[in-house]
């Protein structure tokens, strides 16, 4: 997108009744709906162009290995089956996070890899639209694949009937989570410099931040091991999903374990839009 000048007269000031508007409101004009221009492209780019559905089939595939895993037992009782139906609910949720996160560290490091960011920059769009507009698509990844989950939870809590409670737990957490991913992902994308560094760097605080669920049950103990938990996330919201679900608890008993999920969504999406003023065609605020 390009802006052609239409001649201002030679104070910058803008002749009256003739249609013309001053280069410096350019900027602010663009930025009305222009986050929405951003994100219908980058939705169109990343359905039509094939790569959301690759990575929403290998979704399906993983999710399915792990419903067929906990549904052959034949011989699951009421409280097994609550598990089975947490299980994979976990696994939809922390793997539609992973792939919301896999979409937004390509946000910009990727279009510096194809050579496509300048064009980007040259835009008259806020540097703010073009984050907000490629995190909404980001988001599409995660509610996708939250729609493809649900066959998954149907058919292993239709005899318990958590059906309903499990769907918005699911919906809930994996919001929360992906939100926070997203982020996280355009963070980081923009000050990479490369697509690989950022994917890089993506997973492995991905990694860092599931750490926390693999802690045995000695080191969860005590003042600090409850803050960690309640702080890391991932294991709040996943912790929230199985007490909800497994054990039949309320969101009014249960809901100060998203406490964590909604302040890492909210910071990371924040600080994504503050500081995407620092975006430039090199890594780091350079160029």
């Amino acid at each position: 997108m390009t802006i052609q000048p239409t001649g201002t007269d030679p104070g910058g000031t803008t002749p009256a009744g003739t249609g013309v508007e001053r280069a410096s409101d350019v900027p602010r004009r663009a930025g009305r709906g222009s986050w929405l221009v951003v994100a219908w492209r980058e939705i169109r780019d990343l359905w039509l162009g094939g790569r959301g559905l690759v990575l929403l089939f290998a979704y399906a595939i993983t999710l399915s290995v792990t419903t067929y895993l906990t549904a052959s037992n034949q011989a699951l009782n009421f409280l097994e089956q609550r598990e089975a139906v947490s299980l994979t609910l976990q696994v939809a949720v922390a793997l539609g996070t992973l792939l919301t996160l896999l979409a937004a560290s390509d946000a910009f490091s990727g279009e510096r890899d194809r050579g496509t960011l300048e064009s980007l920059l040259l835009a008259p769009i806020p540097r703010w639209a073009l984050t907000v507009g490629k995190g909404l698509a980001a988001l599409t990844l995660w509610f996708a694949a939250y729609v493809v989950a649900i066959p998954y939870v149907w058919y292993l809590g239709k005899g318990v009937k958590v059906v309903d409670t499990s769907l918005r737990s699911g919906l809930l957490v994996g919001a929360l989570l992906a939100l926070a991913m997203v982020g996280l992902g355009l963070l980081i994308s923009i000050f990479s410099s490369t697509n690989r560094v950022s994917l890089s760097v993506s997973v492995f605080i991905l990694l860092a931040l599931f750490a926390p669920t693999q802690m045995p049950s000695s080191a969860q103990r005590g003042w600090f091991g409850d803050l960690l938990l309640r702080a890391d996330p991932f294991t709040a919201g996943l912790r929230y999903l199985g007490r909800t679900i497994v054990n039949a608890r309320s969101f009014a008993q249960e809901g100060h374990w998203l406490i964590g999920p909604a302040v890492a969504a909210g910071l990371a999406v924040g600080f994504a839009v503050a500081l995407s003023s620092r975006l430039r065609l090199g890594a780091g605020g350079r160029g």
